[in-house]
């Protein structure tokens, strides 16, 4: 039997390139923009690391790269478009990262509380987790929408932890890029930096608490946090 000796703690995970290699369906969207609009599609894998800021960041970067107006990109109707387009598509490819549901399952039966912290729509993230069978495993699924600041402010991880009556004090932040670890610096709360994701930063620049280069290393990177937090408290007499 699993000891529960995670009770208490809340790990919060970020969505794309952290839990769901998203990518290659984000990017296709992208390109059915492009393309719609007399553009060159952007190359798959030149494309990652413009994944994390959002839609319209996505569609600035993709105008960006084929050389053409970025004001063009700001264009209300062809945001409401590339939304349109992805909904359709938005488990087309995407999947969990090796390891994602194992791990998952393991933290939970240790008794610990996961949630998703993600700067996707909420109503966006929980139609893709649902697609692709994840949404079980989580407490809560919070996006910008959910939250009164989105990362790289702390509020959205520290809200998101308050709303399934968890204590930032005994929580985790996991996430691939730069508004992950920036949300839990300021939040004040540990993070773990997963190196396979989505960022134009190394995440070894990042600076996070501990960096992982496969999921399966996340639960002995939990682990090294929590056993930290005791020994400190012991330290402090706490």
């Amino acid at each position: 039997m699993i000891e529960r000796d995670l009770e208490g703690w809340t790990l919060a995970f970020d969505l794309d390139g952290t839990l769901v290699e998203t990518h290659e369906d984000l990017v296709g969207t992208l390109n059915r923009m492009l393309v719609l609009n007399g553009l060159p599609p952007a190359p798959m894998d030149g494309a990652r690391n413009l994944i994390g800021g959002g839609a319209r960041a996505l569609l600035v970067h993709g105008f960006e790269l084929a050389g053409a107006p970025v004001e063009a990109a700001n264009d209300p109707a062809l945001f409401d478009a590339f939304i349109a387009d992805y909904i359709d598509h938005i488990a087309d490819h995407s999947r969990p990262f090796d390891g994602v549901v194992e791990t998952l399952e393991t933290l939970a039966a240790r008794g610990a509380t996961l949630i998703v912290v993600t700067n996707k729509r909420s109503d966006l993230s929980e139609l893709l987790l649902g697609k692709i069978d994840l949404t079980k495993h989580f407490a809560a699924i919070v996006g910008p929408d959910r939250v009164s600041q989105r990362k790289p402010s702390g509020a959205h991880v520290i809200e998101a932890i308050r709303s399934v009556g968890g204590d930032p004090a005994r929580a985790v932040m996991v996430g691939d890029a730069a508004p992950d670890i920036d949300c839990a610096r300021d939040a004040g709360i540990p993070s773990i930096g997963v190196s396979f994701g989505y960022t134009p930063v190394p995440i070894e620049d990042l600076e996070p608490d501990v960096i992982v280069d496969a999921f399966e290393d996340i639960e002995e990177a939990v682990d090294m946090i929590v056993v930290e937090h005791y020994v400190t408290r012991a330290l402090a007499g706490a």
